[in-house]
């Protein structure tokens, strides 16, 4: 028993269909391919956080006024003299360890500590009470700064 209309694709039709098929995934391929090669901007932003989140770190467990004289600006990579947040105002330097031993290359750290002037803190604190820190590390075009708030509690 043969039917008078027949059903199904004729093979004109499916090499028609493979071909748009085959056109739109080589476009989708070429968009994964553009993002993968621009994939490494997320490590890069990652990379600046971590190293702008550790050197803030680093200077917010020290006093805000410390008990040894302040180490002037451009004392170099080591921090081991610093005693104070205040030392670090001025810090601009590549990125290394608090003993001078240098870390990832091509990245710069720069540390500005100011009093926090206008503080809207209960109980009348004194301004020289309170300073503000700036932390931006940059690498080419990218950087990345980071502020944070100490107290002389």
């Amino acid at each position: 028993m043969s039917s008078k209309y027949a059903h199904g694709f004729t093979l004109v039709e499916m090499i028609i269909a493979m071909v748009i098929i085959s056109v739109g995934l080589a476009g989708v391929m070429a968009v994964l391919a553009r993002t993968g090669v621009q994939s490494a901007d997320p490590m890069l932003t990652k990379q600046v956080t971590a190293i702008a989140e550790g050197m803030m770190e680093e200077i917010m467990l020290k006093p805000v006024k410390g008990p040894g004289t302040p180490v002037p600006p451009g004392a170099g990579c080591m921090r081991t003299a610093f005693d104070e947040i205040k030392d670090y105002d001025g810090y601009n330097q590549p990125v290394c360890d608090v003993t001078g031993t240098p870390g990832i290359a091509g990245y710069t750290v720069k540390v500005s500590v100011a009093a926090a002037s206008g503080n809207a803190l209960s109980g009348g604190v004194p301004d020289t009470d309170v300073v503000r820190i700036q932390v931006t590390v940059s690498r080419g075009s990218t950087s990345y700064a980071l502020a944070g708030w100490r107290y002389a509690y």
